[in-house]
């Protein structure tokens, strides 16, 4: 017979009866911890809520008018069955968790409903006592042993299964009662994420055990640094492990295995977390509950597929870097102008079409990466962020930087290559601390004369603007720290003369260009050699004789000026 089915002789005896109690009590799988316990629960009222909100979405399409309802219901349907066969998915683990806890339970009570029943010492002295039934921990009382004091059926408490694995021990006599003794006891979280808390070994001595669980033990405050894939309702023991030894780093970078579409609402508990990695997973969404990771200073989402953002994140004031890169957002909620602590937001390889007002609340924002959007404009308010030192808003649709962007004195990089962008603001002259610009891939006609004020540059990037732009500002030659500079395909014919002071520059990209001064092979030389053509091409003009035209004396500009002529002309036809 299987281990499950009943041995006809088990039910004979007490000792036999028991002993069948026995075996089907260690016959269990080890008890769920509390910690999986609570987590089981939470994911599973959290999978309900996500179901709801599934059907919810479902129920809010409305059929156009070319779509015929028979196939818009069908499609309906669909969306439904598959939310109700995620639903139960997600719980599946949970589930049988959850069940095995409730079977451990009922065992509880029946057990202590078997002690109540069992001959006490006293109403049978000269019988044979029922045999003292040892643990599974292994103690070394086999099942014809007999206890001095008479028929005792000693039970121990449910947390005493979670270490053995299930059965009686024998742990107290007396008047046919039992005595629960749980102080030697105690299931540790074995797993990846143990954190170095030592695990109870099932075969230990009961002493061991107990004095395994009295020494200090050293804490480790991180977690996630395993290999395994998390299932959901490992990702949620780990969380409630986390919360309880107080963790400051999770990283689940890569880690949740490719179903897992939600964190549980759990996470809310690692209040006292400071890192928080959950990217390259496939994530679409994150709960309301993130915005209490208080202490939380960096946040790394990048690589899911989350279409929107709870306001909640506004919460997380501690925050300092914030990386959203390669999700499928449209928009960033306005809340994000809460995130005062905020020095790196990237926000790149989305699918952003405008960038809320309240990003100028940002004060102390020092990188902002949003290319790779569909971005038409950036906001005005962009000018408060008077911390910023690198903008890259590239491959966007940008028809034009705002004004406000001269306000961004501590600028060193601004990035915005294929755009749309036909002439930079006049503002940008400001920006004394840029170093380099890019403003490659656009329908750029010129340069603002002005612009050569920000006479920090080191890098400026204005190639393939092809046939828009035909010049360079005049004063170029005010960039004396420029060390690369590219013009290429464009429409530019000459250089202007200043370009002979940009000793410092090194690399040269002029190619395809209609160049005239210097010639193209000139500046196919390199950098130095079309600065030197320069020097010597402005020296030459500055030298080269002017031709001198003859100067009339005061008597021919009489004679030939107007009545004169007329007078001379009319003598020399009476001469013929």
């Amino acid at each position: 017979m299987g281990s499950g089915a009943a041995e006809p002789d088990a039910f004979c005896t007490v000792e036999a009866v028991v002993g069948e109690i026995t075996r089907l009590h260690r016959s269990l799988p080890p008890r769920p911890p509390p910690e999986d316990v609570e987590a089981a629960d939470a994911l599973a009222r959290a999978a309900d809520r996500e179901e709801r909100a599934r059907l919810d979405a479902v129920d809010a399409l409305r059929r156009a008018p070319a779509v015929p309802e028979e196939l818009f219901y069908v499609a309906q349907d669909m969306h439904r069955a598959l939310a109700a066969f995620r639903c139960r998915d997600q719980k599946r683990d949970a589930a049988r968790l959850l069940d095995l806890n409730a079977l451990h339970n009922l065992f509880d009570d029946l057990i202590t409903r078997a002690s109540h029943s069992v001959p006490s010492s006293s109403s049978s002295s000269n019988r044979a006592a029922p045999p003292r039934i040892a643990s599974n921990g292994g103690a070394s009382t086999s099942s014809s042993s007999y206890s001095s004091a008479g028929p005792v059926a000693a039970v121990s408490d449910r947390s005493s299964f979670a270490t053995n694995g299930g059965g009686f021990g024998a742990v107290g006599t007396g008047m046919g009662r039992v005595s629960m003794d749980d102080s030697y006891v105690n299931k540790a979280k074995a797993a990846v994420w143990d954190g170095g808390v030592v695990t109870a070994s099932s075969h230990a001595p009961r002493g061991a055990v107990a004095a395994a669980h009295s020494l200090p033990v050293p804490m480790d405050t991180s977690y996630g640094d395993g290999t395994e894939k998390l299932s959901l309702i490992k990702l949620a023991s780990m969380i409630e492990v986390a919360a309880k030894k107080g963790a400051k780093e999770l990283n689940l970078q890569a880690k949740l295995l490719a179903q897992i579409e939600w964190i549980p609402d759990s996470i809310g508990k690692l209040t006292g977390l400071v890192t928080l990695d959950i990217s390259e997973n496939r994530l679409v969404s994150l709960p309301e509950t993130i915005g209490k990771l208080f202490s939380l200073a960096r946040l790394d989402l990048h690589a899911n597929r989350i279409a929107q953002l709870p306001d909640s994140v506004g919460d997380l004031r501690s925050l300092i870097y914030l990386n959203l890169r390669g999700n499928q957002l449209t928009a960033l909620p306005s809340s994000i102008g809460r995130l005062v602590n905020l020095q790196e937001l990237d926000v790149g390889a989305n699918r952003i079409v405008s960038l809320p007002d309240s990003i100028g609340s940002l004060t102390r924002l020092k990188k902002l990466l949003v290319e790779t959007n569909d971005l038409d404009e950036l906001p005005y308010t962009i000018g408060q962020c008077v911390s910023l030192v690198e903008l890259n808003a590239g491959y966007n649709h940008l028809k034009a930087l705002p004004e406000a962007v001269g306000k961004l004195e501590s600028l060193e990089i601004l990035a915005v290559r294929y755009n749309n962008i036909r002439s930079l603001p006049t503002t940008m002259a400001t920006l004394t601390n840029l170093k380099e610009l890019d403003a490659s891939f656009n329908e750029l006609e010129s340069i603002p004369e002005n612009f050569c004020f920000a006479t920090s540059l080191v890098k400026l990037n204005v190639g393939n603007n092809f046939a828009d732009m035909q010049s360079l500002p005049r004063s170029i030659g005010n960039f004396e720290l420029l060390e690369e500079l590219d013009i290429s395909n464009n429409q530019i014919k000459v250089l202007p003369d200043s370009f002979r002071t940009l000793k410092r520059l090194r690399v040269l990209r002029a190619e395809e260009n209609p160049l005239q001064v210097p010639p193209r092979e000139i500046a196919l030389k390199g950098a130095q050699a079309a600065v030197q053509y320069m020097e010597e091409y402005a020296t030459k003009k500055a030298t080269k004789p002017q031709p001198v035209k003859g100067r009339n004396t005061w008597a021919q500009f009489c004679f030939f000026s107007g009545p004169n002529k007329r007078k001379h002309d009319r003598i020399e036809d009476t001469d013929t």
